[in-house]
């Protein structure tokens, strides 16, 4: 049989805090975000889960959510492989702007399109833009071909599924019990693959923070359950803070 999978939000990150669309940018956790990992760390403990393996992006929102839910957990020997394909959807130009008064300067409308269509991204950042991944080090052995310098989620979903194919899935239907601590676009992605959603229904879609997300799955990967770990309601209300971000409401 094939092992499960947990899929994992970092904590509230301090642009989460502000409003601000952080993509790529390298954003530490706020104390409430280092409380959420805990937590999350809390309900894995709960659910009797012992993982095999851990996968998390190069971003240290996602990075320190994994460490403090596997110390939560006393699992802090897992072994974790990071990877820039589980990094968070790259927002472009709107990188470090406020959702809010984006909103309000182009219309919520059009902000909406950037945000959550599928497949329409945000300008792109200029190439010379010292913000750009190209002259990040942690990239430096990639081909500049492939770091972006926007994405929709149809593009996102082009990143993350070749990481899926090679590293993750293989280890599933190897037995071994998974655990992804990534981002909500990158998450998103996963779940439209995984749960076969359509296009105009993942736009909907939105990934609470700190709330692991246990998947059971048949020996070819295809979903046989999935629910989120702890209180549904708490979960729900979650997911509806992160809808409102962009509305200025959280």
């Amino acid at each position: 049989m094939p092992g499960q999978l947990v899929l994992l939000r970092h904590g509230q990150s301090q642009w989460n805090l502000e409003n601000r669309f952080t993509g790529w940018v390298d954003v530490d956790l706020t104390e409430q975000g280092r409380a959420e990992a805990r937590a999350a760390g809390k309900l894995l403990a709960e659910e009797g889960l012992q993982f095999d393996v851990a996968f998390t992006s190069l971003l240290q929102r996602a990075i320190k959510t994994l460490w403090l839910a596997l110390e939560e957990l006393q699992q802090p020997w897992v072994d974790v492989e990071r990877h820039w394909r589980l990094n968070e959807r790259h927002y472009g130009a709107l990188q470090g702007l406020d959702k809010a008064e984006t909103s309000a300067k182009h219309g919520e409308e059009q902000v909406h399109i950037w945000r959550r269509s599928y497949d329409i991204p945000p300008p792109p950042m200029a190439d010379d833009d010292p913000e750009h991944p190209r002259f990040d080090s942690r990239y430096a052995k990639l081909d500049a071909r492939v770091l972006p310098a926007t994405e929709s989620l149809a593009l996102t979903l082009e990143r993350v599924l070749p990481f899926w194919h090679d590293a993750i899935a293989p280890r599933l239907k190897a037995g071994e019990t998974v655990l992804v601590t990534a981002h909500g676009n990158s998450l998103r992605a996963l779940v439209k693959y995984l749960d076969g959603i359509a296009e105009d229904v993942i736009t909907g879609v939105n990934i609470p923070t700190g709330i692991p997300q246990l998947y059971r799955l048949d020996d070819q990967l295809n979903v046989i359950e999935s629910r989120y770990l702890g209180d549904a309601d708490a979960a729900k209300a979650a997911a509806q803070a992160v809808a409102d971000q962009a509305k200025g409401k959280a």
